[in-house]
């Protein structure tokens, strides 16, 4: 341990850390890396949507409630947000490509486990597994691809990245579709299979082997579980307020375990020379207003990919795989703009291609809102696209501008921060999008298609408001001062 520390870090900055003269960020095959990541990421995006479509059928096929099936996605969502940061800090201390690759056997074989599952219990608890190996992949494949790109490519990788997300999103509900309709909800698990194993044969070959940051640092794994202890029951308790009551027993006291956890973590993180997530990181104005923007905008994305699939099956009465056709509308077009937009931030910064996104976001979801069941097709689709357009607009420059705003050493820990954010937006969003929607539905005492779309109509109407919210978040954020190459993260 260091004997004396400099008055800069006792202030509270963040110690600089060169970039060294091995390793991911200076790998020859930068292009070879992000094709690694890029088939991973397009994995674990075919896996989330493909589920996201088939939660009526498999509500079917076990014969439970909306309630009951919700559960499927929510314990994945909140294991995977609790694990994250400490895996991408595990990264840092560790090599982030061994974690990664170590995320794909996981993910794997839990894969296995879900298609084979014989109750919706045992179907939750595998999901829970798959969300361990999600976590790992999740949290240390934006480091990786920060450090092998330099500052001036960063957004244009960051959009590439983003590009075979939206390409998973878009082929995972018409491959979904299909597959239920020729085979069972099942093979949407077991394709996971030929598809991992490609993508980790890829990183193990394509991703140089990484040299951990500081050898002597060690992993705070008191400070990992309870931030995940704590993390877990709060959005639980946020998730599951309507549904057991905002004042019950059961929700009083998750919150005041969460409130517990994370004011232990936080007073624990502060005093630790080695914590598993630098509290300095949101002294920096970029990194706190970015990670806020990126938890808003995931609220509203999830809230339209939870409830789009009972409109247009339960609703509108279209088979599984004509609603994967339509639902692939947005990430066609997500697709598409995203790798231009991170291209375009890299020249003239993050903020107006950000504040642009979200607006556009807006007015999707307040389009989607005006849907019913004489709505036609052609404006459900211009809805989904409007929409689409304005998170590929948005996702890159903000991820870009949140991994740029972290020093070399903590990107492990800023990719984790990334992907907590999205996926603690997702559980909000499923939370939000259920509480506005079963409430809605109580109160109007409907018949159950009528009811839908009022509910329908209102919850994304609100959802629209959180967008303008988000909107006015993101246009107070800073400028990044790495524009045009400037490297603030050691990529060379």
């Amino acid at each position: 341990m260091p004997s004396k520390i400099s008055s800069r870090e006792s202030a509270g900055a963040l110690p600089k850390a060169s970039p060294p003269s091995s390793g991911i960020a200076h790998a020859s095959g930068k292009w070879g890396v992000l094709i690694a990541i890029g088939t991973g990421t397009f994995m674990s995006a075919l896996d989330g949507s493909v589920v996201n479509t088939i939660l009526p059928v498999v509500r079917s096929s076990f014969n439970v409630d909306i309630a009951t099936v919700e559960w499927v996605i929510i314990v994945y969502l909140l294991l995977l947000s609790g694990m994250l940061p400490g895996f991408g800090r595990l990264g840092d201390l560790r090599g982030h490509k061994w974690v990664y690759l170590a995320g794909f056997m996981v993910f794997i074989v839990s894969s296995t486990l879900c298609g084979s599952a014989r109750s919706v219990t045992a179907l939750i608890a595998f999901r829970g597994v798959q969300a361990l190996g999600a976590a790992m992949l999740s949290s240390n494949s934006p480091a990786i691809l920060t450090k092998s790109f330099p500052s001036n490519q960063r957004g244009q990788a960051l959009g590439l990245q983003a590009t075979m997300t939206y390409l998973g999103l878009t082929v995972g509900p018409a491959l979904g579709g299909w597959l239920t309709d020729q085979l069972s909800w099942r093979a949407v698990f077991f394709i996971n299979l030929p598809v991992g194993l490609s993508a980790m044969l890829l990183g193990f070959k394509m991703i140089a082997s990484d040299n951990p940051t500081n050898n002597a640092e060690r992993f705070d794994t008191i400070g990992s579980l309870i931030f995940m202890s704590g993390l877990i029951a709060l959005l639980l308790g946020l998730n599951q307020g309507h549904t057991w009551g905002w004042t019950s027993p059961t929700i009083l006291g998750l919150f005041a375990i969460a409130a517990t956890c994370l004011a232990a973590f936080l007073w624990l993180e502060a005093r630790l020379p080695n914590p598993m997530l630098d509290l300095r990181l949101f002294k920096r104005r970029n990194f706190s207003i970015s990670t806020i923007s990126a938890t808003i905008n995931y609220v509203c994305v999830y809230s339209i990919l939870f409830l789009m699939p009972f409109f247009l099956i339960q609703g509108r009465g279209l088979s599984p795989s004509q609603a994967g056709l339509i639902l692939s509308i947005q990430p066609i077009v997500m697709a598409i703009v995203a790798p231009l937009s991170g291209t375009i931030s890299d020249r003239i910064g993050s903020r107006l291609p950000g504040v642009v996104g979200m607006g556009v976001l807006a007015l999707g979801l307040f389009m989607l809102s005006r849907l019913d069941a004489q709505t036609p097709q052609n404006q459900v689709v211009l809805g989904l696209g409007v929409t689409g357009f304005g998170i590929g607009v948005f996702i890159s420059p903000n991820n870009s501008a949140l991994m740029g705003s972290a020093p070399y050493n903590r990107q492990g820990i800023a990719a984790g921060v990334l992907s907590t954010a999205r996926n603690v937006g997702m559980v909000l969003g499923i939370g939000v999008a259920g509480a506005i929607f079963n409430t809605v539905m109580a109160i109007n005492h409907l018949l159950v298609s009528k009811g839908l779309y009022i509910a329908f109509q209102t919850t994304l109407l609100a959802v629209a408001g959180i967008a303008m919210l988000g909107t006015l978040v993101t246009s107070i954020r800073g400028e990044e001062n790495n524009v045009r190459g400037n490297s603030a993260t050691g990529g060379g």
